[in-house]
């Protein structure tokens, strides 16, 4: 709870910007609350607020937040050896309210305590997904009084908090190796494209770094909950 209190400040924080975008979008009150409960996706809701008031197609815009949204294959795949008994329904629950933030705090939790913490999880994705939903009403609302969000610097909310998030998860060279090539190519493929193909570029390449770097005993993380290779009661060391 106390490794989330600085996260959900910034959920507040980004979810305000995100209602005002909604709101200069043309969206109804309805509309973007209804986006950011049923989609919950804070990058994603930007790109598609964007997408929206340039007047682009429907298909177009499920196509490339789709792309943008990509790396939380990545981020299931990371978590999916702890939660191997998890029943599959709370599972897809789980999913719903994975986000960057809740990731990255599960994960280092899970890695500290050395197995998965289910109501830790939960508590995780509580103090994102509740600030976010109150987040979204009162940017919107409040959208009139402030003109330009980016003249009280709230458009530097979330690429702080990533970067938080980057630093909390890195425990090892490679995962070092992943975050540092991540960030290069991101930047680069971003300014020879869009800040999304980058995203994307940089959350594919990036791991596939750090998985090249040889591993050292020291950085192994052993969850209790994986199954054992031969069935006994031997946890299976699985990357983070």
């Amino acid at each position: 709870m106390l490794d989330a209190v600085g996260m959900s400040v910034a959920a507040a924080a980004f979810g305000v910007v995100y209602g005002l975008a909604a709101r200069g979008a043309g969206f109804s009150a309805v509309d973007a609350l209804a986006m950011s409960l049923i989609v919950f996706a804070g990058a994603s809701q930007f790109a598609a607020v964007g997408f929206v008031a340039q007047g682009m197609p429907w298909l177009a815009i499920v196509g490339l937040t789709f792309l943008l949204n990509a790396r939380h294959i990545l981020y299931s795949a990371a978590l999916a050896p702890w939660l191997q008994r998890t029943p599959r329904p709370e599972r897809a629950l789980m999913a719903h309210v994975l986000t960057d933030e809740s990731f990255a705090l599960s994960l280092a939790h899970f890695g500290r305590i050395g197995r998965a913490d289910v109501p830790g999880y939960w508590v995780a994705a509580a103090f994102i997904w509740i600030p976010w939903q109150a987040a979204t009403v009162v940017g919107y609302l409040g959208g009139q009084l402030v003109p330009d969000p980016a003249a009280l610097g709230l458009d530097v909310v979330f690429p702080a908090a990533m970067g938080a998030l980057a630093v909390a998860v890195v425990t090892g060279r490679r995962e070092l190796a992943a975050a540092i090539g991540g960030a290069v190519v991101g930047v680069v493929v971003a300014l020879f494209t869009s800040t999304s193909i980058g995203i994307v570029a940089g959350g594919l390449i990036g791991p596939a770094i750090g998985l090249a770097v040889p591993r050292r005993g020291s950085d192994a993380t052993i969850p209790d909950d994986a199954p054992s290779l031969d069935g006994h009661d031997e946890a299976i060391g699985v990357a983070p």
